[in-house]
């Protein structure tokens, strides 16, 4: 079952410097239970994307300028950003983890009155109730003594902590989709493999949705069911964990997977890096974006930019060149 389907959503910031094309005409689909990795470089959309689903995009300079977003058979860029109907699905049925727990967590609000406020929002629940709801909360994602904790403010816990509570808090109103965006860019390696375990232990105890937005590959590849590679605000590829991985079809998936060590490949393999930088997104080339850092790129100067297209049944890419019978003669740059 379809839970969110995204349809050519364009997202514009109006700077001085002109119009920056953050995300400009992606479409996809969110089902029911899956957990969906979104990936790519700094800067390409990831973000954004998903910030303008939940419309907290800051207007200005931000605007959504086109695009549907259907959830529950509604369209939810048709509702006003203040209005009482996107405020009812915020946190509700689609809830987020931010990247950084810090700026999220407001530093004069104790850890419960955060926690209490959101159930008693859209559950209806009494305050007592909400508080020990909280308190189990908590001790679900591992916080030790949150009968005492819960009463502590954000500065009070550690990064990896403070997440912890960010991952209670998102999923404390039983939300159908959980939008993860970077959630454990602020953390150490090893704290980080303990979050994505508990996060995954109560999406999977919740029965929600998950949208995992990240640039590391190792992620995705452990937890993800289907991924969208994103490459300056449009997506290039997309496909289940294991089209993606092992029949990549995309000059520039080929070349992330290239950049990254793997524990299957011999030791001694000398990593390639992407060469060169992504485009300008005030001022888009006409043709492909990836074409500057492209391998294959002599034979796409004088064709247009190119649309998602079929590869081979749920595997789509965005690329005039078949790139699967000349992966061994690639390397980015």
């Amino acid at each position: 079952m379809t839970l969110l389907q995204v349809r050519d959503l364009k997202t514009y910031f109006h700077t001085m410097a002109g119009t920056v094309k953050a995300v400009d005409g992606i479409s996809y689909d969110i089902n029911e239970g899956e957990v969906v990795g979104l990936v790519g470089e700094s800067g390409c959309g990831k973000s954004v994307s998903q910030l303008s689903v939940l419309q907290l995009i800051p207007i200005p300079p931000g605007e959504i300028v086109g695009g549907e977003v259907i959830f529950q058979d509604r369209d939810l860029l048709k509702c006003r950003a203040d209005s009482s109907e996107i405020r009812s699905i915020r946190g509700g049925n689609i809830a987020m983890i931010f990247q950084e727990p810090m700026t999220s967590l407001n530093p004069v609000l104790t850890i419960a009155e955060q926690l209490v406020e959101a159930m008693e929002l859209h559950l209806k629940m009494d305050r007592q109730t909400a508080r020990m709801r909280a308190i189990e909360l908590l001790g679900m994602v591992g916080i030790p003594d949150p009968e005492v904790r819960i009463d502590n403010y954000p500065h009070q816990f550690s990064g990896g902590m403070r997440q912890r509570v960010m991952i209670s808090m998102a999923l404390s109103c039983k939300p159908r989709i959980l939008i993860a965006d970077e959630p454990t860019t602020a953390v150490d390696v090893t704290t980080q493999a303990q979050l994505l375990e508990i996060l995954m232990d109560m999406v999977r105890q919740f029965r929600c949705a998950l949208v995992l937005v990240t640039h590391n590959l190792g992620i995705v590849a452990r937890y993800a069911n289907r991924i969208y590679v994103m490459y300056a605000g449009r997506i290039v590829e997309s496909g289940t964990s294991k089209e993606i991985f092992a029949d990549p079809r995309h000059p520039y998936t080929i070349g992330l997977l290239q950049s990254v060590p793997r524990l299957d490949e011999a030791r001694g393999r000398q990593l390639i890096p992407i060469l060169g930088m992504p485009p300008n997104l005030i001022d888009m080339p006409p043709v492909c974006a990836f074409l500057p850092r492209c391998n294959f790129g002599e034979q796409c100067r004088n064709k247009p930019a190119p649309v998602l297209r079929q590869a081979v049944e749920s595997h789509y890419v965005s690329c005039h060149i078949d790139v699967k019978e000349r992966k061994s003669e690639f390397h980015a740059g």
